[in-house]
C-alpha cells in the first residue's frame, strides 16, 4: 500500500514562505507524475501544481510566479516551495499521484495570517 506523508506546513504572515514536502512510499516513484492539491475550509479540494515524470510542470493560475514544484526521485519526494503567500492560500495541502482521487495522506495545514 502506497503511503503519502506531507509535511512543512505552518502559520506564516502574508508575504512569507514555506516549503512543503511529500514522501511517497513504495516503488517506482520516478514513473509517476505527482501533484499538489489544497482544500480550504468549506471548499472542494483543488489542483495546485503538477510535475511529470519527465519534468513537465503545470500550475493553477493563482499560484503562478509564487509557487515552485520540484521532485527528488532518489528520495521519492515532491516539494512545493511557496513564496509571497497570501491569506487565500490558507488550506490543507495534499500531494498525490497526478489524476488519482483516492489514497490521500493526512495533508499539512498552511495558514497565512497576520
Amino acid at each position: 500500500q502506497v503511503r503519502l506523508v506531507e509535511s512543512g506546513g505552518g502559520l506564516v504572515q502574508p508575504g512569507g514562505s514555506l516549503r512543503l514536502s511529500c514522501v511517497r512510499s513504495g516503488s517506482f516513484f520516478s514513473l509517476y507524475s505527482m501533484a499538489w492539491y489544497r482544500q480550504a475550509p468549506g471548499k472542494q479540494r483543488e489542483f495546485v501544481a503538477q510535475i511529470g515524470r519527465g519534468g513537465r510542470i503545470e500550475y493553477v493560475d493563482s499560484v503562478k510566479g509564487r509557487f515552485t514544484i520540484s521532485r527528488d526521485n532518489a528520495k521519492s519526494t515532491v516539494y512545493l516551495q511557496m513564496n509571497n503567500l497570501k491569506p487565500e492560500d490558507t488550506a490543507v495541502y495534499f500531494c498525490n499521484e497526478a489524476g488519482r482521487n483516492d489514497n490521500w495522506g493526512q495533508g499539512t495545514q498552511v495558514t497565512v495570517s497576520s
